[in-house]
Order: structure tokens, then C-alpha cells, then sequence
């Protein structure tokens, strides 16, 4: 599929995407939003066009995935509230002879052991709920400074008796001009549709997103800029209850009305330096999350941002992330960066087998 293609599927499905979807908070599997890379996490939680060899960035826009992950092993842990923990694998290789660069990822959260009950409060036993994904990615390039990928993956939710799941896919572009330091990329994400239901006759829905993502280096600075774009599908996307907010006497979003804070909702910043030629630092801004997470008339802190750094060798990769989501309290990411053919020789095993 060459990039028109991609672009004029992307396209044509906007527009029935645009009328189905609904806004943050009412859709099925919030879990498959949360970044399942530290390095996507510091850089304020979304971000499309931020290249390295970190192959977990594949998670969010299969494009990013290269051949020079080859054999790359990602493995991250984020620790979230009240012993709620997320895991995330993925195993990039590259098959040189259909010039394909393919990964499988696995997104597991573990809400620990809950208490049963009936409706009248008598405790029955305990459950385990529970999320997961699991994917299967591809990319090619296309010329010199394209890079076209997509991503399958099946998703499930499992809360005592109420289980669902889905079959989903991504679409992703990259441009990447490497003499101007420039990369930008655009994603269609969780296109798909619904296999299993957690109520009969209860529909739900997919957490679709359409994001747009521009990053850029300085010429003479190891310093990169990055600025997303996210669900450009539709405009009002701030979970607003009415009644909720009036009772605390908060305001109440302008419905259908244009402003620059609507506008900014959409947008994350991030910035990433590199001190050395290891260490690597990283810090985001996402307005979305700041608008939705603020408590009236108390100040806010730090919601809204989030920090990371790396430690990048030729052997081993090192993240750490931490993103504010109270302005008390925030939560913990990290992960690493294995490069299998440098420890096992998976390089010369792929040769052999054809690889």
C-alpha cells in the first residue's frame, strides 16, 4: 500500500468516525489511551513523532517502528494508584527480504484482588479485573523520507461477570527529513469495531483518535521541540458535567462555541535534550489532561506535566517517567531497551533462517 493509499483511507474514514465517537470518559477501553512507553509518558503522554530506538514507541505510531530495531526488547512497568499496576512487552524484528519491520506488543493493568458484592452489600467472594492488548505491527519505507505502518491488536476488559472485546487497528505516517531534523508524523488510532459486549444491548464504543505530531532539532542544539495534535476528529472534547460543576459552582464549558482554551486542549508540548551522549531528559505539557483534572478554586500544581530521563548506552536502555495527574500525588514509569542481537546473536540466527 503506497502513501496515498494510506492518506485516503485515513481521510475517508474521518467523517463517520467524526459522528460516532464519543468524548473522553464515555467510550470502552480508556486502558488503550494510556502510553505504554516512559519515554511517551515524559514527553506529556502523547506524542507521534519523536524518533529513537526505543521500540515501544511502535505503540503509538507504528511508523516510528525501523529497521534498526532489529531485535530490540522493550519491557516497562508503570506503577499507578492503590496498587493498580500496567505492564508492556514488545519484540521488534525485520524480515530484509519483504523489507518489513514487524513487532508484537502485549498492554496488561492489573487492578489486584477486588470485594464482591450483591446489590444489597453482602459480600460474595472477590475477582480480579483486568486489561489487556495484544499487537501485531508492520512498517515499510517508502523513498527516503517516508515511513508507513500499521497496527492490528485484539483488546479485552474482563470486571467480574462483565466482559468485553474488540478488534482494532492504527495507521500511521512518518516523514522524516534527517538534513533539516524534522519529523512528522500523523496516526489513526483504534479504528474498529466491537466483538463482545460487557451488557447485551449496551453499545460501546472504541476510543478512536485522530493526532497529528510535529517534532524538530535544533541544528546547532542537542535540544528537539515537539508539538501534538490530538483528536482532531472533533472540536468539544472536554468531558463537561453540568450538574457536577454547578454544584461546586464551578463554570461550565461554552458548548459549540470557539475558544483559544478549547483550542489548546487539544495540544501537547514536549521537549527532549540530550546532555552527553547518554543521558537523555525529557518534559511534557498536555492541557487536556490539566483542564480535566484541575479541582475548582484549589490550586492545581503540577497537573498536567510530566518528566523523564534516560540512559541511552549501545547495549542497554534505561527510562524513567513520572506524570502528575494530582497536584499532590503522581505516578511512576519505567522502563528498558534491550538489543537482543548484541547479547544472542539474534542477527546471525535470523540470517540463517532467512531472515
Amino acid at each position: 500500500m503506497t502513501i496515498k493509499n494510506y492518506l485516503c483511507l485515513i481521510i475517508g474514514l474521518m467523517p463517520f468516525l467524526a459522528e460516532t465517537q464519543t468524548l473522553g470518559g464515555k467510550s470502552a477501553y480508556s486502558f488503550a489511551k494510556m502510553p505504554a512507553s516512559p519515554q511517551v509518558m515524559a514527553l506529556g503522554g502523547i506524542n507521534i513523532s519523536n524518533r529513537s530506538e526505543d521500540v515501544s514507541l511502535a505503540f503509538t505510531n507504528p511508523a516510528l517502528l525501523s529497521a534498526s530495531m532489529h531485535s530490540n526488547l522493550a519491557l516497562n512497568f508503570n506503577s499507578l494508584y492503590d496498587g493498580i499496576s500496567q505492564y508492556g512487552f514488545m519484540q521488534a524484528f525485520t524480515h530484509p527480504r519483504l523489507k518489513t519491520n514487524f513487532a508484537v506488543g502485549i498492554n496488561y493493568l492489573n487492578y489486584g484482588n477486588m470485594t464482591e458484592a450483591d446489590a444489597s452489600g453482602m459480600i460474595t467472594g472477590s475477582f480480579r479485573p483486568r486489561d489487556y492488548s495484544i499487537q501485531l505491527s508492520a512498517s515499510r519505507k517508502y523513498l527516503d523520507k517516508w515511513t508507513y505502518g500499521a497496527t492490528i491488536k485484539y483488546l479485552h476488559s474482563s470486571y467480574g461477570l462483565y466482559r468485553s472485546s474488540a478488534i482494532a487497528a492504527d495507521v500511521g505516517l512518518l516523514y522524516a527529513d534527517t538534513s533539516s531534523f524534522l519529523q512528522i508524523g500523523l496516526v489513526a488510532k483504534n479504528m474498529g469495531s466491537i466483538l463482545r459486549n460487557y451488557q447485551t444491548g449496551v453499545e460501546e464504543e472504541l476510543p478512536f483518535d485522530l493526532v497529528l505530531g510535529i517534532s524538530k532539532k535544533l541544528e546547532k542544539a542537542p535540544v528537539q521541540f515537539s508539538l501534538t495534535a490530538h483528536h482532531l476528529h472533533r472540536f468539544d472534547i472536554l468531558y463537561d458535567d453540568t450538574l457536577f460543576n454547578n454544584s461546586i459552582g464551578a463554570p461550565n464549558a461554552s458548548a459549540g462555541k470557539f475558544t483559544m482554551e478549547k483550542l489548546f486542549q487539544h495540544l501537547v508540548f514536549s521537549t527532549q535534550i540530550m546532555i552527553g551522549k547518554y543521558l537523555e531528559v525529557s518534559a511534557g505539557y498536555n492541557f487536556l489532561r490539566r483542564r480535566e483534572l484541575r479541582i475548582y478554586n484549589v490550586s492545581s500544581g503540577l497537573v498536567g506535566f510530566s518528566l523523564g530521563a534516560g540512559v541511552i548506552f549501545p547495549k542497554l536502555q534505561i527510562r524513567y517517567a513520572r506524570s502528575y495527574l494530582q497536584n499532590t500525588t503522581a505516578f511512576n514509569q519505567l522502563g528498558i531497551n534491550l538489543p537482543l542481537n548484541k547479547y544472542i546473536g539474534f542477527g546471525k540466527w535470523g540470517e540463517k533462517n532467512g531472515w
